[in-house]
C-alpha cells in the first residue's frame, strides 16, 4: 500500500504514519512545520519506506511519481492557541488544501480520508453527540476558524464524493492525547501535565464543570486503520466514551504527578465548549471499535514521556524518538 499524509508531523500525523509503516506501507509524507516538528520527520526517515516533503498543502502537492492507493488529510493546526495564532492559515488548509488533496486524490484514483473533529458539534445542544446532529457553531467567534474549516472539508469531501464518485471516509476526531504532543501545545492535557511537572498550581478555566472525553492516541489510530478497511463515506465519531470534568481531570493529573499542588480557576475561554462526548455506536457497529486504553494508563504512559523530554539530559535525540506502533 502507497499513501500520502499531510500533517505527518503532527501528533496524530506521526503516530498514523509510524503505524502504516510498521504495516509495511510506503508513506509520502507531507508538511509546512505550521504545527508539526521536525524531530518527528526524522524519527520517520529512519523506516526504508517513508519519504517527504515539505511544502503548504494549502498552495498544491508534491508531484508524486508513481500510484497511490489513498491520501490521508490530517494537515491542521488542532490546539485552540495554534489556530487562534494562524487563523487564515486554518482556514485556507481546510478549504484550498482539503480541495488539492482530493483533486489529487481523483487523478491517482486513489481513496481518500479526512482527518475532522468533534469541533464541527460547536458548543453541542445534544449530548453525547452522535454523526447525525448538525451542531451548534459559532460561526464568527474566536474558534470559528478551526470549527468552519472543518465543516467546509467535509461539505467539499462529500461533494467530490457524490459529484465524481470519489471513494471517501471522514473521521471526526474526539480530544486525542499521548506522547509526541508539543510543550506548547496548549490544550488541557499537556497544561496540566506541564504545570504540575513544574511543581506549578494547575488552572482549571471557568468553574471547572465543563466536560471532555479523552482517548488516547493508539486507539485513535486502531480506529482509523479500520476505517480505510470499511466502505463508508459519511462520519464516523472516535472518541473516549468516558466524559469527565474539568476540575476532575485537574485532580487525576494531580494524583498521578505531585497531590500536593493546588487547583487555581481561571476566566473561561471565549466559546468553549460546555460539554463534549461521542456518540460512537457507529463505530461500534461498523468498525467493532472502541477505546482500550484507560484513561489511568493513557496518563501513565504520556506522564512518562514528557518526564523524558524534560529530564537533565534534555529531549532524546531525533533518531531515537520512540514512535509509538499500535496494532491495528
Amino acid at each position: 500500500m502507497r499513501l500520502l499524509l499531510t500533517g505527518s508531523a503532527g501528533f496524530i500525523g506521526s503516530h498514523l504514519a509510524a503505524s502504516l509503516l510498521t504495516s509495511g506501507a510506503q508513506v509520502i509524507g507531507v508538511d509546512n512545520y505550521l504545527s508539526g516538528q521536525p524531530a518527528h520527520t526524522e524519527a520517520l526517515k529512519r523506516h526504508p519506506g517513508f519519504t517527504f516533503f515539505e511544502a503548504d498543502v494549502s498552495q498544491g502537492l508534491p508531484l508524486v511519481a508513481g500510484p497511490l492507493d489513498w491520501v490521508l488529510h490530517f494537515a491542521s493546526p488542532a490546539s485552540p492557541p495554534h489556530y487562534q495564532q494562524f487563523p487564515v492559515e486554518t482556514l485556507m488548509v481546510g478549504a484550498q488544501g482539503t480541495q488539492h488533496a482530493l483533486n489529487l486524490a481523483r487523478r491517482q484514483g486513489a481513496r481518500f480520508l479526512l482527518a475532522s473533529t468533534s469541533e464541527v458539534y460547536g458548543d453541542p445542544l445534544v449530548h453525547p453527540q452522535p454523526e447525525t446532529y448538525w451542531g451548534h457553531v459559532n460561526p464568527n467567534g474566536l474558534r470559528s476558524c478551526y470549527d468552519e474549516a472543518k465543516r467546509y472539508a467535509e461539505a467539499i469531501t462529500m461533494a467530490y464524493h457524490r459529484a465524481h464518485g470519489l471513494d471517501t471516509r471522514i473521521v471526526r476526531i474526539f480530544n486525542t492525547y499521548g506522547p509526541h504532543m508539543r510543550a506548547d501545545d496548549g490544550r488541557v492535557v499537556t497544561n496540566f501535565i506541564h504545570q504540575a511537572l513544574a511543581g506549578e498550581a494547575l488552572t482549571v478555566q471557568g468553574d471547572g464543570q465543563q466536560t471532555r472525553s479523552f482517548q488516547y492516541v493508539s486507539d485513535l489510530i486502531r480506529g482509523v486503520r479500520r476505517l480505510m478497511d470499511v466502505t463508508y463515506h459519511g462520519p464516523v465519531n472516535l472518541g473516549g466514551t468516558d466524559a469527565i470534568t474539568m476540575q476532575r481531570f485537574a485532580e487525576v493529573v494531580r494524583a498521578a504527578i505531585n497531590p500536593g499542588l493546588p487547583i487555581r480557576f481561571v476566566p473561561l475561554a471565549a466559546d468553549d465548549p460546555r460539554q463534549r462526548q461521542p456518540d460512537i455506536t457507529l463505530a461500534r457497529t461498523l468498525l467493532g471499535w472502541a477505546p482500550e486504553v484507560s484513561l489511568d494508563e493513557g496518563l501513565k504512559r504520556t506522564i512518562a514521556s514528557f518526564r523524558q523530554q524534560a529530564s537533565p539530559a534534555g529531549p532524546l535525540p531525533a533518531a531515537d524518538l520512540p514512535l509509538h506502533h499500535p496494532a491495528t
